[in-house]
């Protein structure tokens, strides 16, 4: 039987071998933390290579993910459909085995991270949708949901600031069951960090509240057991900090930056591949070795386990066994569409003037009511988000049960942890806060559409609608900038129907986030028939329309439709042939076929897009012989009235622009 030692050298070799092929990689960390890994991986990951998505398995998050070599090794020698030739194809064009990997759940990547400490963040989502679904699902004697999230991570993860946001939150919850491995080998691109990071570590996470093993030594497998015995039995999420060396078994790069972020050269892979006594060809795992590592017959004994304990727990608890596997299978509940088209019908029937935070609300009410797997939450802003409905309870500390996370102000984390959350599932979360704090958590939002999580952002307070706050506070290139991320929805609705519609797409979208851009001053409900009330979710729509061909298309979103509308009534009045298209999400829009779109703003017409923010978005709509009212300067101090009428908000002030292209 090979030794520990022996197992960890396979990663090494590997890793080695990959980033050699590839002239591009990192292998410094997959040799340090190999011995670590070996570990962990053989004697503590619950997981069925047989089956990557089964819903009890342990969470493994690579957050120094630039390492992936590691896990990628990890992944083949246990079992998973990830094939030597995958391993050969490292960082090439179309293969498996990316740079840094996002997430594949059929070859067993749970999540990892590009921009460093965001896997940390998404880990913290994922043990907290463990406790909160253990709090919903387990019963006496029938546990269920019972896995452990762990993580490896760095020193970059732990300079960036987003860890402290979710760190500090984790312990505030006591998430008992994430369990992350610091790789403490005092190395960065730049060189040794203690020109640059000389905190305390181990003291910074026992102030979070954590359970700190500080110190072990990396390669010590006798002491990375004791450790993660200590850390399975504390009820407080653990560091364990592991003093490592950066490229274990280099013999002349091993302890510097040179293993960090490049190949070890030709000559120094034979000198390691010696002085580690690994004799075997490049990419070649010898049988022993590989038998040493296989975990599928392990892994599937172990989940049959599970599905004996599940048998018994559905006969004891048919109902809840039923909606556990409903949500497991990311099933959305029969009746949710029809409660929500009641809603609508409503408020047709009683159109009420409503800021669009505020219909958002409602709706919640409504599908809180309907999606029990809804997990709110906001920025410390619950009362200007209207984040919660009526049946939410608030996540106490620890994390015992509840439905609304307050995150407090942790834009960025809290929407890394929502990433977490999606990824772990059983749930959909959402969260809010200003639109203009969209800045602080740019990189979750764009890893939420690089990895097409269903997570729903809520921003509110969107434009300098929101009045006296000022310009620091006013959203002016926001939504412009949200609308170019790939894979995001933008909805910015006009009233409490458009908002509606903009919150049923996001639920039903399953292939990346949506953002729900939502004002703070009330907005009259506009008149529809039927007809236009569907059309709605096709992203723009005619809301008022001409006698006749229209000379001129009014193009606008959000608190502007209502002033299109007021303007479209003055060109009317004055022989124009107008017609107003209210456009709530360009996205959708721009999916739908070319004649739809076409019949909507059909060619040869004259156009002016009207909308409270950068006008830059709109030329693609509107041409260069159209106008777009909109802004290209930061907002000011003032009551709402008084900044729409400045910057030209108003209907009289289209009307002007309109009628100058005519």
């Amino acid at each position: 039987m090979p030794t520990r030692r022996q197992l960890a050298n396979a990663i090494r070799a590997l890793s080695m071998d990959a980033v050699q092929k590839a002239n591009s990689g990192h292998p410094g960390m997959p040799m340090g933390m190999a011995d670590i890994a070996q570990v962990l991986w053989a004697d503590h990951l619950k997981h069925n290579p047989g089956n990557p998505g089964w819903s009890d398995r342990d969470r493994f998050v690579l957050s120094n993910g630039h390492g992936s070599m590691l896990l990628y090794s990890l992944l083949h020698l246990t079992g998973y459909p990830l094939t030597i030739d995958d391993l050969g194809n490292f960082r090439q064009f179309g293969s498996h085995t990316a740079g840094h990997p996002e997430v594949d759940r059929h070859l067993g990547i749970e999540t990892t991270t590009g921009p460093l400490g965001q896997g940390l963040a998404n880990a913290v989502g994922m043990a907290l949708a463990e406790k909160l679904l253990a709090a919903s699902f387990n019963r006496p004697g029938h546990a269920i949901v019972d896995h452990h999230t762990y993580v490896f991570l760095g020193d970059g993860c732990l300079m960036e600031g987003v860890s402290h946001e979710v760190c500090s939150l984790a312990g505030t919850l006591k998430l008992g069951k994430l369990v992350c491995f610091y790789d403490d080998n005092g190395i960065s691109i730049d060189g040794e960090v203690h020109g640059w990071f000389t905190d305390d570590t181990p003291q910074r996470f026992e102030a979070y509240g954590w359970h700190v093993v500080p110190n072990i030594d990396g390669h010590d497998a006798a002491a990375i057991e004791s450790a993660i015995q200590a850390a399975k039995a504390d009820p407080r999420p653990s560091l364990i900090c592991c003093k490592t060396i950066i490229g274990w078994g280099s013999p002349n790069k091993q302890g510097t930056e040179a293993t960090h972020g490049a190949p070890l050269g030709d000559a120094e892979v034979a000198a390691t591949r010696e002085r580690l006594g690994w004799t075997a060809a490049p990419f070649v795992v010898p049988d022993d070795i590989r038998a040493g590592w296989d975990a599928r017959a392990k892994g599937a004994a172990v989940e049959k386990t599970w599905q004996q304990q599940f048998g018994a727990y559905r006969t004891a608890h048919p109902a809840l066994a039923a909606e556990f596997e409903r949500r497991q299978r990311g099933e959305l509940p029969a009746d949710w569409r029809g409660k929500l088209q009641e809603f609508v019908a409503a408020q047709i029937e009683k159109p009420v003037a409503s800021a669009t935070r505020s219909s958002s609300q409602q709706v919640l009410n409504v599908l809180g009511a309907a999606i029990p797997e809804l997990l709110g939450g906001s920025a410390d802003l619950t009362g200007s988000n209207n984040t919660n409905h009526k049946l939410s309870q608030s996540v106490g500390a620890p994390a015992d049960g509840g439905n609304y996370i307050h995150y407090g102000v942790r834009e960025f984390g809290m929407c890394a942890i929502m990433n977490g959350v999606a990824l772990h599932g059983g749930f959909i979360p959402y969260g809010g806060t200003f639109l203009v704090f969209s800045d602080y958590a740019r990189n979750a939002l764009r890893m939420s559409a690089l990895m097409r999580q269903r997570v729903v952002l809520v921003f509110t307070h969107d434009s300098i609608g929101l009045g006296e706050d000022g310009p620091t506070h006013q959203p002016v290139e926001h939504v412009a900038s949200l609308r170019l991320i790939p894979n995001m929805r933008v909805w910015r609705p006009c009233d409490t129907v458009e908002t509606a519609v903009a919150w049923g797409d996001s639920i039903d979208n399953v292939t990346g986030p949506t953002s729900l851009i939502l004002t703070r001053q009330a907005l009259p409900p506009m008149p529809r028939t039927p007809g236009q009330v569907a059309a709605i979710a096709r992203g723009g729509y005619v809301l008022i329309d001409s006698q006749g061909a229209p000379e001129l298309v009014l193009i606008a979103t959000g608190s502007e439709v209502g002033l299109a509308a007021e303007a479209a009534k003055l060109l009317t009045a004055q022989g124009r042939r107008v017609r107003l298209v209210s456009m709530p999400s360009t996205s959708v829009f721009d999916a739908q076929d070319a004649a739809y779109r076409a019949s909507v703003l059909p060619a040869g017409t004259k156009r002016v897009a009207i909308e409270a923010g950068s006008r830059e978005s709109w030329w693609r709509y509107v041409g260069l012989d159209g106008a777009v009212v909109g802004m290209d300067t930061f907002g000011a101090s003032a009551p709402a009235r008084k900044l729409f009428e400045h910057f030209g908000f108003t209907a009289a002030n289209v009307a002007q622009v309109a009628a100058g292209l005519l």
